[in-house]
């Protein structure tokens, strides 16, 4: 699709990827409504872009609630008439050992990670089908969501939803002119390490920033740039992408992930068990949901 002149709303757009994805759509002529649930972060930004010829607007907005994504949706429509993509990017880091993790933690990772997904989808789709004019889901995922790591469950867990999710809709809508890719980057320069700062319970806060991300510190703190990301998306959603990968040095630990799902297959091909139930051998064509490119 052209992208001049087409109004974007970005979650998690105060700083790291939703920033970085920000700043390469209004450089390339989009009008950028920017959500954040940090206020002063988020106006900061917006100011820059705007000083920078940005067309772009602000909003604060927490992902977790669908009436506050529904105000922000109404809100972007209101400032630009209407809106062609979307980004779910707000996301936050959490983990930590199996059988010590806090319910707190688990429901406020999927509460931020898919269901903030999930609302900004269901909000917004129903807004590109009204104008007819197409347009493109962009979900922030991660490798985490394509290959499991010790001591991430939740995020883990949250990161592979998001994917599954993105290919039941990219075939249930790319053919009405909407395209959905989901985001899976490595290692990027950003601040999900110190994500608990916005954990709702203070005292989780500390034991999040400690126990589980400061161990990455360095590696994220060398990861790659947001700004480059952001414009590796744009590239990518020119080309229709389903996935868009960041780190190609990633591509053996998805390979080596590849061939042990395959050798599981041919475990259940050689058993007697398996194949002497007529219901093994059902029709593939029944699949819809494996994106064609």
């Amino acid at each position: 699709m052209d992208f001049e002149n087409k109004v974007a709303f970005v979650t998690g757009a105060a700083s790291g990827i939703g920033l970085g994805i920000a700043k390469a759509f209004a450089a390339n002529g989009m009008k950028v409504m920017m959500a954040d649930i940090e206020e002063e972060p988020l106006m900061k930004a917006v100011s820059d872009l705007k000083a920078a010829n940005g067309v772009v607007e602000g909003i604060v907005c927490d992902v977790r609630d669908l009436e506050a994504v529904q105000a922000a949706a109404k809100a972007t429509i209101d400032a630009f008439g209407k809106v062609h993509v979307v980004v779910n990017n707000a996301g936050v880091g959490g983990g930590g050992e199996t059988g010590d993790i806090p319910m707190e933690t688990w429901r406020w990772v999927v509460d931020v990670n898919l269901m903030g997904v999930v609302h900004g989808c269901e909000t917004f789709v129903p807004l590109i089908k009204e104008h007819g004019e197409g347009g493109y889901i962009v979900n922030t995922a991660s490798m985490a969501g394509i290959t499991g790591v010790a001591g991430m469950g939740p995020y883990n867990a949250t990161k592979f939803a998001v994917v599954g999710y993105s290919e039941s809709m990219r075939s249930e809508l790319e053919p009405q002119g909407i395209g959905v890719a989901a985001l899976c980057p490595g290692w990027v320069n950003t601040q999900i390490n110190t994500s608990s700062r916005n954990h709702p319970n203070k005292e989780l806060r500390a034991r999040e920033g400690s126990e589980m991300l400061d161990h990455i510190n360095e590696v994220i703190a060398s990861g790659m740039s947001p700004d480059t990301l952001g414009k590796w998306v744009l590239e990518s959603m020119e080309s229709g992408a389903a996935y868009i990968f960041t780190h190609p040095n990633w591509k053996p630990v998805v390979g080596l992930k590849a061939a042990v799902q395959a050798a599981a297959f041919d475990a259940a091909a050689a058993s007697p068990t398996v194949t002497a139930d007529k219901g093994a051998m059902s029709d593939l064509s029944t699949v819809t949901s494996v994106p064609k490119d």
